[in-house]
C-alpha cells in the first residue's frame, strides 16, 4: 500500500503545480490537518479540508508563481510518506525557496495529514527514523 500512497503524495504535487486546486482539494480527506513549519506566518493547525484548502489559496494569492519540487527520494513507512520539498513562490514581494521536509499520513487514498518540518533529521525522528 505505501508505493500508492506515495503516487498519492506525488498527485497533490503535480496538481498543485497545475494550478488544479479542486485535484488537490478531492486528495485532502475532509477531517485531514496540516502543521506548518515552526515559525510560519500562519502558525496552524489547520483542522479540516476546507481550512487546509483556505491556506493554500492564500499562499496561491501571495505568489503569482510558485511551484512545489521535491528533491530527495521519497520514503514511504506504512501510511505515512516523508519527502524534502522546495518551494518556489514570485509575486510582487521577495521571490520564496524555502526548502523542508514534508511528512504526509495517507489513508485509504485520500491525505489524512501534513505536516512541515523546517529540519530533515527532525522528521526522520518523528518517522523512528535517523539519516
Amino acid at each position: 500500500m505505501s508505493q500508492e500512497n506515495v503516487e498519492i503524495v506525488k498527485a497533490s504535487f503535480q496538481a498543485w503545480n497545475a494550478e488544479d486546486m479542486d485535484a488537490v482539494r478531492e486528495l485532502y480527506h475532509p477531517d485531514a490537518i496540516a502543521r506548518p513549519p515552526e515559525g510560519w506566518p500562519e502558525p496552524g493547525p489547520f483542522v479540516g479540508r476546507e481550512a487546509i484548502m483556505s491556506q493554500f489559496e492564500q499562499l496561491r494569492q501571495t505568489f503569482h508563481v510558485d511551484t512545489w519540487e521535491w528533491i530527495s527520494d521519497f520514503i514511504d513507512a506504512a501510511d505515512r510518506v516523508a519527502v524534502r520539498v522546495i518551494w518556489r513562490g514570485a509575486g510582487s514581494g521577495p521571490d520564496a525557496n524555502l526548502e523542508m521536509t514534508d511528512l504526509f499520513v495517507v489513508r485509504k487514498g485520500k491525505i489524512f495529514g501534513l505536516e512541515c518540518f523546517w529540519d530533515h533529521a527532525e522528521c526522520l525522528e518523528t518517522l523512528g527514523l535517523s539519516e
